[in-house]
């Protein structure tokens, strides 16, 4: 337990420096693969510890820690680093500075925790074997995620990781405890666009036009049929539409309608014929009205599965770390994250920081523009993770 109550101490003792770290990146975020201060930001920090990185995938992080014996075994630990188009409203000192966007989903938390795991395995290298590569992703907010393109230029090779832990912040959970999830967790992402053409006119003579709105309507409703009809009640999955755009008028009927939504499923054969389904019924009930219906589907991120051997380790490791009582379990969600892609190639294992402190009134969810954390969770975070990897070195 030696080591253990080093990285405690360690953890504790750089926390003025985490907060600083995630203060500044608040204050700087910027949206997916346009990380480059960010990016600059990490490898002068990496750098100033003697921790020699490249850039892959334009913005992307990759970093060693070589252990003894670096060549025995190597673990991955990543962290994403994009932020989201919201105009924050939070008034912090750390506040955006870059209008319309703000780090409402923690990736701010994640970078700096990392980068506080970075600097405290580099000084235990000497009490570890193995190699502890560290990967700082653009990204993770917009298909087809950044994690994708880290793999398909090296991420995970030379060497290639036995392994990949990933942590993400969790505003449901209270600050000082981490929830672990074995098996299915997250589900895939698919992005639907819908172009509903018609013929416009004036509202007052309807039979003079082919209405994209009210053809539009009868798609939406339809579709839910797709789930409550053809998806298993034992499979999980959501089919939401959160933008509908009709450039018309109190009596103007437009020329189209564009509609946009979300596909989430946990079963990638079922992912594949529900689409299917939804694009062949739009395009059905358009034509049955007189229309047109485009169909578009960006193809996101997979389903997300926590190897239940190596979370089972992560999660042991957090019980020494934090006591039993302060490790939860975490249920299944229909959110989706493009950690997923690194699950698919190598046993991975996404855990939840708590972050939520209800008597500091912190308590918003994620991709709000009130979102923000206890800081008290960057004293845990990134001790944590060093642990966990050193941990899993040894398994």
């Amino acid at each position: 337990m030696e080591l253990l109550n080093k990285i405690k101490l360690l953890s504790e003792t750089y926390y003025n420096d985490t907060v600083a770290w995630r203060r500044h990146l608040h204050a700087n975020p910027e949206l997916s693969y346009q990380e480059f201060n960010t990016s600059k930001f990490v490898a002068a920090q990496l750098n100033s510890w003697g921790i020699e990185c490249k850039h892959i995938a334009t913005t992307g992080i990759v970093a060693l820690i070589k252990g003894n014996n670096p060549e025995k075994k190597s673990v991955a630990l990543r962290a994403d680093m994009d932020a989201l188009p919201i105009q924050e409203i939070n008034e912090v000192s750390y506040k955006s500075t870059n209008a319309g966007v703000m780090h409402a989903c923690g990736h701010d938390v994640h970078t700096a925790s990392l980068l506080g795991t970075a600097k405290i395995l580099q000084e235990v290298r000497n009490h570890f074997e193995g190699t502890i590569k560290l990967i700082f992703q653009p990204g993770e907010e917009k298909n087809p995620g950044g994690a994708s393109y880290m793999i398909k230029e090296g991420a995970l090779i030379n060497p290639a990781p036995a392994s990949i832990i990933g942590q993400h912040v969790m505003p449901l959970v209270p600050v000082g405890k981490v929830g672990f999830r074995e098996g299915m967790y997250m589900a895939s992402s698919d992005e639907i666009y819908l172009k509903v053409i018609g013929k416009g006119g004036h509202g007052a003579a309807p039979e003079l036009t082919i209405d994209p709105v009210v053809i539009a309507a009868h798609i939406i409703i339809a579709l839910q049929q797709v789930i409550s009809r053809n998806a298993s009640p034992k499979q999980p999955t959501v089919l939401t539409f959160g933008r509908i755009i009709g450039e018309g008028a109190t009596n103007i009927i437009p020329d189209e309608v564009n509609m946009a939504g979300t596909f989430r499923a946990l079963n990638e054969v079922w992912r594949k014929e529900g689409l299917q389904k939804i694009k062949k019924m739009a395009e059905s009930i358009a034509e049955g009205m007189g229309g047109k219906c485009e169909v578009t589907i960006s193809h996101g991120y997979p389903y997300l599965e926590n190897n239940p051997e190596v979370t089972r380790r992560i999660r042991k490791a957090a019980e020494e770390y934090v006591g039993k009582e302060n490790v939860v379990d975490i249920d299944l969600t229909l959110g989706s994250e493009d950690f997923a892609y690194y699950s698919h190639v190598v046993p991975a294992s996404f855990y939840r920081l708590g972050t939520r402190n209800d008597l500091k009134g912190i308590t918003s969810y994620v991709h709000t523009p009130t979102f923000d954390i206890d800081e008290e969770a960057l004293k845990l975070g990134p001790g944590l993770m060093a642990w966990m990897a050193i941990t899993e070195l040894s398994s």
